[in-house]
């Protein structure tokens, strides 16, 4: 997160540290053969609330379908 004026709805920290969905957990898109994308985490170090998740490759997520 670059914003520095951003705080943690929970605790209100600032200080956010990123971490990423280890071993084989992957997000796979519906209805394609891939292997998947990472997912990423945004942390606040205080209470660990998670303020934002997101997948590292999302052009992998293109023409997918709805289930």
């Amino acid at each position: 997160m670059t914003n520095e004026n951003v705080q943690c709805p929970k605790c209100g920290c600032t200080e956010f540290g990123y971490g990423k969905q280890g071993g084989y957990a992957t997000v796979n898109a519906n209805g394609k053969l891939n292997l998947g994308s990472p997912m990423m985490f945004v942390i606040c170090t205080d209470c660990g609330y998670v303020l934002e998740s997101y997948v590292t490759k999302p052009n992998k997520f293109k023409g997918t379908t709805k289930y």
